[in-house]
């Protein structure tokens, strides 16, 4: 998919260094701030979790809070008659089920009940970080800012005052939000104060401080999103030509000429001069398509669009926190928190770019509902975007089981982008999974795929439809093919290597390409599966026994590797393992021939015919 969230993917590649500890300015991100790192209050005690400094202490007394009485009665209540506890219980285990937006409003309706509590208003306060929730962030944050809880959680801290500055901008308050920037150093997240002092201080009109000058360095990234922001602003105040000044100094820096061409371009064609601004089109577009397609047609397309609207403060805002999410994601104690920016980025201004960014995220943390969420929100003004979002979208209702919803999300991207590789595995895939085998083959053989038909994942695919089929000669022809021009695939090597030692065709040669495909991936547990069968068929039971063992450990819930594990017991004379092994095939919801044939065999036992080697067939 040529511009396949272009900008987006040249980002996460530019700004990798941001993450590397000798380019970073930000402390380590160490704390994670989902709700769950808190357990709820022991119902048979009095939920105070405070404790006063002792007189003899030499640490400074913290602000007296609010007392909290050794016994309620009556218990808080709302006017529902729901509890304080059971909301705040609630909110915890709808967080434990991921779903952030509904946690942080039953911890939010807990706090207000019991505003004197800490544990309430601290773990109200990261819920509502997680769910983006602004409002009830900020309505929260006066009772958590002076916590003894927070003193080790910098990051929460300054997540709250950067969501105060959200809140601040989107109530029209910049001058406030420029208040909370300037009020003090961060101590973990300055980066994304950084990002955001220049958009803000615009917003308020402040424009000494939103136009401060901006030192370029090539080796820091971070300045240069600082001057591409710089150059937008001038730009907005009619400073023309120190814009292009800004903007031609950014692109002397190859990554950022990648980032920011496009932005060029648009400018140049704000400013009438379309012939400049189509040659900058096809560079972006070039660049974006290292496979040498032609991309000339459609940066003429691109020329002769009207130009984007310059930026407002808002949206140069909402970039900054995406940067700084973006800058964050190779740290894995950070996902939290590139969520929390992403969702922060949104309240200021919603755009695709963000959604895929955010659905791609909460997708990879099994938040599927909140990934649909965000991947719906893409419209499909934009093909390719759209295209992006329903593949999103149509995978995370695969990963929940729901596979007449993803057929329908892969089907909605392939009718806006017939031809992408990428549509067609995973529609196809989707196709077949659900026994739709003619369909599958005739989604490969369009016309529209003839590009992607060569591609050797593509004719993998094809060659497992054909085999489904029953056209065992084309199968093995399109495997064999699509090897020649990966031969150290290891999806390959097992397609084709299992094809032969399950039909008998080639074991030993294929047995070989499996051994082939294991060392390349070792934690692939189909991978491993296939070698273990074809020990098996090779009668290596014993060692047969031991590979399935491990495929067993890494998939206990695929049907056909227990099945395998059952038939290697039962050949070493472990009888009674193997029908426990066949009895659990039967609860893992096997197709119809895997779920007869191991009746069968719990019924009469295991018959193997002879080991089989090369030549045989």
């Amino acid at each position: 998919m040529r511009l396949f969230r272009l900008s987006l993917l040249l980002t996460a590649c530019a700004l990798a260094g941001l993450a590397d500890p000798a380019a970073a300015q930000d402390a380590p991100v160490t704390v994670d701030p989902s709700p769950l790192a808190t357990a709820p209050p022991d119902p048979d005690q009095t939920p105070d979790e405070s404790t006063p400094p002792s007189a003899n202490s030499d640490e400074p007394a913290e602000r007296a809070a609010p007392p909290i009485p050794e016994i309620w009665a009556p218990v808080p209540v709302n006017g529902a008659g729901q509890s304080a506890y059971g909301l705040y219980l609630s909110g915890l285990l709808a967080s434990l089920r991921g779903d952030y937006a509904q946690g942080a409003v039953l911890l939010g309706q807990s706090q207000r009940l019991v505003p004197e509590q800490p544990r309430v208003n601290f773990d109200a306060f990261r819920a509502g970080l997680m769910a983006g929730d602004v409002g009830a962030i900020v309505q929260v944050s006066p009772a958590v800012e002076e916590q003894p809880d927070l003193r080790n959680e910098p990051a929460l801290l300054d997540v709250g005052r950067i969501a105060a500055v959200v809140e601040a901008m989107n109530r029209g308050d910049a001058q406030s939000g420029l208040a909370i920037l300037q009020a003090g150093e961060f101590a973990v997240f300055d980066r994304a104060a950084r990002f955001l002092r220049a958009p803000v201080a615009a917003a308020a009109n402040d424009w000494n401080t939103a136009l401060a000058p901006v030192s370029l360095a090539p080796d820091d990234p971070v300045s240069l999103i600082l001057l591409h922001q710089h150059a937008r602003l001038l730009e907005s105040r009619r400073r023309y030509a120190e814009a292009e000044a800004a903007f031609q100094a950014l692109l002397e820096v190859p990554v950022a000429a990648q980032l920011f061409a496009r932005d060029y371009a648009d400018f140049l064609k704000r400013r009438g001069r379309a012939a400049q601004a189509l040659a900058f089109y096809e560079r972006v577009l070039s660049a974006a398509s290292p496979d040498g397609s032609n991309t000339a047609m459609e940066a003429r397309a691109l020329s002769r669009t009207p130009p984007p609207p310059m930026p407002t403060p808002a949206e140069l805002a909402a970039h900054g926190l995406r940067f700084a999410a973006v800058s964050l994601r190779s740290d894995p104690n950070a996902s939290s928190f590139v969520i929390i920016f992403l969702r922060l980025s949104s309240q200021l201004h919603a755009d695709d770019e963000t959604a895929l960014f955010l659905g791609e995220i909460l997708t990879a943390g099994n938040q599927y509902a909140d990934a649909r969420e965000a991947f719906s929100s893409v419209g499909p003004q934009v093909p390719v975007r759209y295209a992006e979002a329903q593949l999103g979208l149509g995978f995370s209702y695969a990963r929940d089981e729901r596979p007449i919803e993803a057929l329908a999300a892969f089907e909605r991207a392939r009718a806006v982008s017939p031809g992408e590789p990428q549509i067609i595995r995973l529609l196809t895939a989707q196709l077949t999974s659900l026994g739709r085998h003619e369909e599958a083959l005739a989604v490969i053989d369009d016309p529209s795929a003839n590009a992607a038909r060569v591609r050797p994942e593509i004719r993998e695919i094809r060659g497992l439809v054909l085999q489904e089929l029953g056209r065992m000669e084309e199968a093995e022809a399109e495997l064999w093919a699509a090897l020649q021009a990966a031969p150290d695939n290891p999806s390959l090597l097992n397609s084709l290597g299992y094809m032969w030692v399950d039909s008998g065709r080639r074991v030993d040669q294929g047995a070989e390409m499996l051994a082939r495909a294991h060392a390349a991936d070792p934690e692939n547990g189909n991978i491993q599966d296939s070698l273990g069968w074809a020990q098996f068929r090779q009668g290596q039971y014993e060692v047969a026994v031991e590979t399935l063992e491990g495929a067993v450990s890494k998939l206990p819930a695929n049907a056909v590797i227990v099945d395998h594990l059952g038939d290697a017991y039962w050949q070493v004379g472990r009888r009674r393992e193997a029908e426990w092994q066949w009895g659990r095939v039967l609860t893992l919801d096997p197709d119809a021939e895997t779920r007869a044939a191991v009746e069968h065999k719990l019924t009469h036992g295991l018959s193997v015919e002879p080991s089989v080697s090369a030549g045989q067939f």
